[in-house]
């Protein structure tokens, strides 16, 4: 039998015992579930546009109406407005709770009237109202046309020098989205990093193993391991990214383009395959090392924390410095690589040669770390009882 015949042979048997499981099936149907129900969240709690507050208005204090709207726009804020034919009604209405406020009187001043009490943020957005008014009705004392300073203000601008550096765009949705993607990645990486060890210690314990090498070698058998499960959880991963990208275009949730969405997944997917194939021979070896499952998570422990490491810095770190040169830095290199670099990606303003650097380098490590790994299992698997230590199985013959 070939290598390629024999790698492709445990593959595929890795991949159908553990797709046609029920775990398997039911922890991807309730992953693809939690994703529609965010997306369903984020767009009841978006509102689908709906304003922030609403303010009713008399009559006589119609003029306040245009610059009200104008001026929650300008503190980002989004105020509707409603005529009302009396006070009376207004009054009402208030009670009921159709509206958030009520302008009374006339346009001199901003009178305003709440049920109980004003919103903090609506009554921010008032009061700049009230000093603009306040403003106008003295210039109006000195016998000037508001609207001719108005747009003297208007036109008045700083005169910003252009910047040291060139400025990162940073869009609010891609730096959701960038963090998702990271989340994401970690938790395959850590639950298929797992499995692989997982694998390799109950074939150990089950002696499993010294049937299978009977036909294949050590590192085939490992190949075909990590082969078999990393196609399992990238099944998991497309199907998740693509319910995801459909749910939150279909809902309207996500308003950036489909390309800058569909670029997110692809690199989701790339970043998910050279992590989990630069972890999952780690975690092999390290598995190999162990005979019993309760240790497995003393032994995989050093590598989990080189991929928690990444996680918490991106989690952390970027959504309140997304240009912070700690994550710059850290997503270059290898070990850190899979979790933060997938998430400076969708956020943007990552410079070209540092996404090749980045990639270029987990590609060169993997076939090292392949290699020091087939050593370890090899030398460690056939041996049962006390955990093997590392520098025997890289020093056994």
């Amino acid at each position: 039998m070939s290598p390629v015949s024999a790698v492709g042979l445990v593959a595929s048997r890795e991949i159908s015992t553990r797709v046609r499981s029920k775990a398997y099936r039911i922890t991807t149907l309730v992953l693809l579930l939690m994703v529609v129900a965010v997306a369903v969240v984020f767009k009841l709690i978006s509102g689908g546009g709906s304003a922030d507050a609403t303010v009713g208005y008399v009559p006589a204090a119609a003029p306040l109406s245009a610059p009200l709207v104008e001026t929650a726009k300008s503190l980002d804020q989004k105020v509707a407005t409603e005529q009302v034919p009396d006070q009376a009604t207004g009054v009402a209405k208030l009670r009921d709770g159709s509206l958030d406020a009520l302008l009374v009187q006339d346009a001199r001043q901003v009178h305003v009237q709440a049920k109980k009490t004003l919103d903090a943020k609506l009554a921010n957005t008032l009061g700049v109202l009230a000093r603009q008014v306040a403003l106008e009705q003295s210039i109006r004392s000195l016998h000037q046309d508001p609207a001719v300073v108005q747009r003297a203000t208007a036109s008045a601008a700083i005169d910003e020098l252009p910047p040291l550096e060139k400025p990162y765009d940073y869009d609010s949705q891609q730096l959701i989205l960038g963090i998702v993607a990271g989340i994401l990645i970690y938790f395959s990486l850590m639950l298929n990093g797992q499995m692989v060890s997982q694998g390799v210690v109950e074939e150990k314990t089950s002696r499993v193993v010294e049937l299978l090498l009977s036909t294949v070698k050590p590192w085939q058998l490992m190949a075909g391991k990590v082969l078999g499960i990393g196609v399992v959880g990238l099944i998991q991963m497309l199907a998740i990214g693509v319910v995801g990208l459909v749910a939150g275009l279909g809902l309207g949730v996500l308003t950036i383009s489909v390309s800058a969405a569909v670029g997110t997944v692809v690199w989701l997917i790339v970043w998910y395959l050279l992590g989990f194939f630069m972890y999952a021979v780690v975690f092999a070896a390290l598995g190999a090392l162990v005979s019993r499952q309760e240790d497995v998570g003393g032994a995989t422990m050093p590598a989990l924390l080189l991929v928690i490491a990444g996680y918490v810095v991106g989690i952390s770190v970027l959504p309140s410095d997304p240009s912070s040169r700690l994550a710059e830095v850290l997503s270059v290199i290898p070990v850190f690589a899979p979790t933060l670099m997938p998430m400076r990606l969708s956020m943007g303003g990552v410079p070209v040669w540092e996404a090749v650097v980045s990639v270029g380098l987990v590609v060169l490590l993997i076939p090292a770390l392949i290699w020091l790994a087939a050593r370890i299992y090899r030398n460690a698997v056939m041996r049962t009882g006390a955990k093997v230590k590392l520098r025997d199985a890289l020093r056994a013959a």
